[in-house]
């Protein structure tokens, strides 16, 4: 595995990608909240056919904002296959580098800009870290920090990956990793979608970095983790180990 040059090439457009099933408690308050920290950042909000209102909300704020556009999907279609959209969308659309961010405030908008200029160092994956120094996690039961922890420590030791947060859903990625991540060919939604693209983008050789952050549980709405969730991310492991022992990564 060899490590890529730098890139340290100007970033001009950002795009922050915001997946929403029943957010209208937090949807308007975080909006302006995200654009205000830069105004390179425009958004791309995909709603999964919310039944409380969510994608009615955000067509009324991209109709008098131009930073602010919105994709409406069927059903609850999962976390991954959301992404994976929205980076189609970015690419497609020219943009030099795309966040992944939660719509319930536990992605706080004031790391924005300092991972905006992580990437502009030339890091091509910027990750929002809970557990590097300075990162942590507030108002969390213990046994699910416990579960994130351990879901990160055995993620190191199966695969390899020396990244702290394996499961930080909170990162940002410059145009060329999204154009060879082999969009179509991801499997994962959750905690799995974010381990393997981690995974992947560091055997592909690109250039890692996490900052911390103080990861802060939703105050409104309800989280959208379940066992299934947890289950396929400890499957997907071992599966990233095998393919990449057999080459296919």
């Amino acid at each position: 595995m060899k490590k890529r040059e730098r890139d340290t090439s100007p970033i001009k457009r950002v795009l922050v990608i915001m997946p929403t099933y029943n957010e209208k408690d937090n949807i308007t308050r975080i909006i302006p909240a995200v654009l205000e920290q830069d105004p390179r950042i425009n958004m791309l909000i995909i709603d999964d056919n919310s039944p409380d209102g969510t994608g009615e909300i955000v067509d009324k704020i991209a109709a008098e904002n131009p930073r602010v556009d919105v994709i409406h999907r069927e059903g609850k279609l999962g976390l991954g296959t959301a992404y994976v959209r929205g980076f189609k969308y970015s690419l497609q659309k020219g943009y030099d580098l795309t966040f992944e961010m939660d719509a319930d405030f536990s992605h706080d908008p004031i790391y924005l800009p300092k991972m905006i200029a992580a990437a502009e160092e030339g890091y091509d994956l910027v990750i929002g870290s809970r557990w590097i120094p300075g990162g942590g996690i507030e108002n969390w039961p213990k046994n699910r920090e416990r579960l994130s922890r351990w879901a990160s420590i055995y993620t190191r030791i199966i695969t390899g990956l020396p990244v702290h947060d394996t499961t930080a859903g909170f990162q940002a990625f410059r145009r060329r990793v999204l154009e060879e991540l082999e969009l179509d060919k991801i499997r994962s939604d959750g905690y799995s979608f974010q381990i393997e693209t981690k995974f992947k983008v560091w055997r592909k050789g690109f250039w890692i970095k996490e900052v911390p952050i103080i990861f802060r549980d939703r105050e409104l709405g309800e989280s959208k983790i379940n066992r299934k969730i947890v289950y396929e991310a400890f499957f997907m492991v071992w599966l990233l180990r095998i393919e990449s022992l057999l080459g296919k990564i």
